[in-house]
């Protein structure tokens, strides 16, 4: 399993919204729509980036800005410009007072704003719903993390850019591998950065000895995993195994074994319909009342009321 697609696949769950924004000053955004995840590029001119409790960044073309959820952030020309549009749940968008603007600044394919060749151009995509294997790597990032032109991946913003242009066949799928390619070379800048702060396991994919077995207990969460057997199969001791792997990752074996598992089972309680049976064999539970017990003692909740819920 290539974990950073599976969270991407859990963030694409119920599909990411692409939008091209132009617009001539002064001009405010409040966002309100709860997103988990969204991440916004300047194509031309300038932006800032104000996240409610932090101070305000300034985005430059090229410069990628990751925005965790679900609060709400401003993005305007200056710090100092009032909010004059709100984004909500669902992307709907109206005045501060009410009025819908959806139809009346709509410029044509995925484009909203003022004029077509406003003085600033942003590309904006927001994830709408997070799975549990995505919200563990989220929880690692800053509520805003900003990576300029020089840090992120470039060649990707002007494809984007070129694309959202004219409609062409196959324009969704590309525009959606697009999306996803950005954002996993933001995520992947960021967290090489100094004090990036990835998860334990994201760190420790590097480790020759903890690494090989990280990846074995994501590739294969149903196999019977025991700490001798994945020490076994990195060719180390079991005791010098499960220190080093408790240092790097931040947890012994059979916990993050555990974590990743129920991770899985509440993605595929809320993306399939399978029958917890099911869901318990993919994830290496012996049966659902097995599942049952150790999702509701590590996550509170019945695995059925967080299908219901979900």
């Amino acid at each position: 399993m290539d974990v950073l697609a599976e969270v991407l696949r859990g963030l694409r769950a119920r599909d990411a919204f692409l939008l091209r924004t132009v617009m001539d000053p002064p001009w405010s955004i409040r966002v309100c729509d709860a997103a988990p995840l969204s991440v916004t590029t300047v194509v031309r001119g300038g932006a800032w980036v104000l996240p409610d409790g932090g101070p305000p960044v300034a985005l430059r073309p090229g410069d990628v800005a990751l925005l965790r959820g679900p609060d709400p952030y401003t993005v305007a020309d200056r710090p100092e410009t009032p909010p004059q549009v709100l984004i909500h749940p669902g992307q709907r968008c109206t005045t501060l007072d009410g009025r819908e603007l959806g139809d009346s600044m709509a410029l044509g394919l995925r484009t909203w704003g003022t004029r077509p060749d406003a003085a600033t151009a942003l590309l904006t995509g927001t994830y709408a719903s997070s799975g549990a294997v995505g919200a563990g790597l989220l929880a690692a990032l800053p509520p805003l993390a900003v990576l300029t032109a020089d840090e992120g991946d470039p060649p990707v913003v002007p494809l984007l850019a070129a694309e959202l242009e004219r409609a062409r066949p196959g324009q969704e799928a590309v525009l959606d591998r697009l999306l996803d390619l950005l954002v996993i070379a933001a995520l992947r800048a960021w967290f090489a950065r100094p004090g990036g702060r990835p998860p334990g396991w994201y760190r420790a994919y590097a480790d020759p000895v903890v690494g090989p077995a990280v990846r074995l207990i994501q590739r294969d969460p149903a196999h019977p995993w025991t700490v001798a057997a994945l020490a076994a199969a990195v060719g180390v001791s079991r005791a010098a195994f499960a220190r080093r792997f408790t240092q790097q990752v931040g947890e012994p074996p059979l916990a993050f074994v555990t974590g990743w598992r129920l991770a899985l089972a509440a993605d595929l309680l809320r993306d399939t319909g399978l029958t917890l049976t099911a869901v318990a064999r993919r994830v290496g539970y012996g049966s659902p009342f097995a599942l049952s017990a150790a999702f509701k003692r590590v996550r509170g909740i019945s695995p059925h009321e967080y299908r219901a819920t979900n």
